[in-house]
């Protein structure tokens, strides 16, 4: 396997999208390692983090069973306090979200009707029932700007950190959408006065959204693995601006 920090803005690999591209994770891993590599998974161009490639197709077939492993879900609706399938994936994802939610942590419980591209996915039917998608999700800090915005008088912000379950399309953007607390920098869900403002404010604009870790059982070995990507520059910045300490990775 090889894990990469993948920085916001990039690819994973080409598609239809990206004819003017140059750069793709998967070609500069490829080049670096000297041969041929596999995505086990996927983050969307804008989301920074933890991206996972598998040098076999064997060791890819296991990974993506990971992925796609639901057996958390069924452990976490019926009680239970831990995970016991070896083949689980455990994904962790840090969010700057729009506003204090109302609820410090809770299981997003959603169904998302799946994304598909207008052309990549033309000849894809539009008429499939929403799909079930759960995210549970903790407010791990949260912090006000004395700054009017639109009809408020402060700008308020939190920090969330988010596990997935399920892993549809946009999972996470759309399920804090749907709680009205969108994601900082996310031009298709999130908030047309916040995003100018971050911008503006803090000097950069970006999808507030980091794939902090991986965790699972090596394929091959069954040790314990826990792979980590630290927060960049951008992140840090706000973190120090809004008076937060960095969360222990």
């Amino acid at each position: 396997m090889v894990a990469v920090d993948k920085p916001a803005g990039l690819f994973v690999h080409r598609s239809f999208m990206d004819r003017d591209e140059i750069y793709f994770a998967l070609q500069l891993v490829r080049d670096q390692v000297g041969q041929y590599v596999y995505p086990v998974h996927r983050l969307d161009r804008p989301t920074s983090g933890v991206l996972l490639f598998a040098l076999t197709k064997e060791v890819a077939t296991l990974l993506s069973e990971a992925f796609a492993n639901k057996s958390k879900q069924a452990e976490l609706e019926s009680g239970a306090d831990s995970v016991s399938q070896t083949s689980m994936m455990e994904k962790t994802y840090y969010a700057l979200v729009r506003g204090h939610l109302a609820v410090a942590a809770d299981l997003i419980d959603h169904p998302l009707k799946e994304k598909l591209d207008k052309l990549g996915d033309k000849n894809v039917s539009r008429d499939k029932p929403a799909q079930s998608a759960q995210s549970y999700y903790q407010v791990k800090q949260q912090a006000s700007l004395p700054i009017p915005l639109g009809k408020f008088d402060s700008v308020r912000y939190s920090l969330v950190e988010v596990k997935p379950i399920t892993g549809r399309r946009h999972q996470i953007r759309r399920h804090l959408a749907h709680l009205r607390n969108p994601i900082i920098g996310d031009i298709n869900y999130g908030d047309n006065k916040q995003n100018p403002f971050f911008i503006e404010h803090f000097g950069f604009k970006r999808l507030m959204l980091h794939a902090q870790s991986l965790a699972f059982n090596h394929p091959i070995t069954h040790e314990k693995i826990n792979i980590v990507a630290p927060f960049d520059e951008q992140w840090q910045q706000v973190f120090h601006e809004l008076e937060w300490p960095l969360p222990m990775l």
